[in-house]
């Protein structure tokens, strides 16, 4: 597909040292079509809670570099771990970080679940919670890639021709969804 190239923000849910779900968007950066830059959020850990009375005084800077992160990029593609049939709280508390800025909403949003499992409910909770924040989901551009739960690297991720095509076919409904 030809066209301008896209800044994808990549936002994996885990904190992991050794997350599939870091993995699996790492493996999609190696992956990704010449069309889309796809960039790696690292500051997770970094963000305070979420305390509106805070964010009324002063938007803390890794509160605020997320933001310019989300603000750049053209879309977002998120890969976040179920835990207890939810969404991880590290991962709502960025969410909610989001929620009182003017760069998410509207903000086209890819997600795919990292689960060998099966898992669906924090997939579940997680389109709700980002539709409730006025994001546009891309369902054509969201799915599954069966990861193991316990943790994997970049390089199992790519030594699979399994997860390498359900990632590219991930890639590729983005791909399409932004040039639409």
């Amino acid at each position: 597909m030809n066209g301008p190239r896209r800044r994808v923000l990549c936002l994996s849910g885990s904190l992991r040292r050794r997350s599939a779900n870091t993995a699996a968007l790492q493996a999609a950066q190696a992956l990704a079509p010449s069309t889309l830059e796809l960039v790696l959020y690292d500051g997770l850990g970094d963000l305070p809670p979420f305390n509106p009375d805070v964010e009324a005084i002063a938007v803390p800077p890794a509160v605020l570099a997320l933001r310019e992160a989300v603000g750049r990029a053209d879309a977002l593609l998120i890969a976040c771990p179920e835990y207890a049939h939810g969404v991880p709280g590290v991962f709502k508390n960025l969410l909610d970080w989001l929620v009182g800025s003017l760069e998410f909403p509207g903000k086209p949003v890819a997600l795919f679940n990292a689960s060998g499992r099966g898992s669906h409910h924090a997939q579940e909770a997680l389109v709700e919670i980002l539709r409730t924040m006025s994001a546009r989901v891309l369902g054509g551009a969201s799915g599954a890639v069966a990861l193991p739960g316990a943790g994997c690297s970049r390089e199992e991720v790519l030594a699979s021709a399994e997860r390498c095509a359900e990632l590219r076919a991930l890639l590729a409904a983005l791909e399409h969804a932004l040039a639409a």
